[in-house]
């Protein structure tokens, strides 16, 4: 191995094999960037795309991979984590079903991926050669003119979120990190929102920018004041319009 490389990603624990039409159809309409395919590029799309599982303990890909693939999430839930030069990894985000990823900017000027995609459970992933990516692209000018939209709202969501980290409370950040699963992945009951997504309190330390001890001192008031019930991994949201509130900074937990 180079020296300095970092290992390639472990294989996925099925061979890629290739889905069910059927099936896929109906997928690409819930996936950005695909869903305007029509006719004979759509069609180009489904015969380019191929099916892998991954689970615990795999790596869909790695820090210092080169970036061969756009990955689709169609099952389970993934993080991507950026690690230091003393070993430590910072979860950057959490991707849900029908999300797009790839390190869009590694892929796009063909450098090595930046941080590692990881699998939080049993997890369904559609990949399709960046190549094959490319020329669908040179084909439909109305998919371009998705892409360029698309990376200025990833843009826009990293300016805002270095805006939150360099100003926002702790608190703020928390509040700002529970509404937003909420609305990509909760799912409503009798007694509130319930988020389907399992994190431990490293993992919400490190997307909002402070230490483990913090949030668990955080998740404490807000339970006591009943915003939210439940554990790390099984979160229930008891209040989301006093959440919200918090997050912009118009309470105090």
């Amino acid at each position: 191995m180079e020296s300095g490389r970092a290992p390639l990603s472990r294989q996925p624990s099925k061979s890629p094999s290739k889905p069910a039409d059927s099936a896929l159809q109906s997928r690409l309409e819930k996936i950005p960037l695909l869903n305007i395919l029509r006719g004979p590029d759509r069609q180009r799309v489904l015969e380019e795309l191929t099916e892998s599982r991954y689970g615990i303990g795999d790596f869909i890909f790695r820090e210092g991979d080169p970036t061969e693939y756009f990955h689709i999430l169609q099952e389970g839930t993934v993080k991507c984590v950026k690690s230091t030069a003393d070993g430590k990894e910072c979860t950057l985000k959490m991707l849900m079903p029908g999300d797009l990823f790839c390190c869009d900017a590694a892929a796009f000027d063909g450098t090595a991926h930046p941080g590692s995609a990881q699998p939080m459970g049993d997890v369904r992933i559609l990949r399709m050669r960046k190549k094959a990516y490319f020329e669908m692209l040179r084909r439909s000018p109305e998919a371009a003119l998705e892409v360029i939209k698309y990376l200025g709202s990833r843009l826009h969501e990293a300016q805002e979120k270095a805006k939150i980290l360099a100003l926002d409370r702790a608190d703020q950040r928390l509040a700002a990190l529970l509404v937003d699963l909420a609305a990509r992945n909760g799912t409503s009951d009798a007694h509130g929102i319930k988020l389907g997504i399992r994190l431990t309190r490293q993992d919400m330390a490190n997307m909002v920018g402070t230490t483990t001890e913090t949030v668990i001192r955080i998740m404490s008031r807000f339970k006591r004041n009943h915003l939210v019930t439940g554990t790390a991994n099984r979160i229930l949201i008891r209040d989301l319009p006093k959440l919200k509130a918090l997050a912009a900074g118009l309470l105090s937990s």
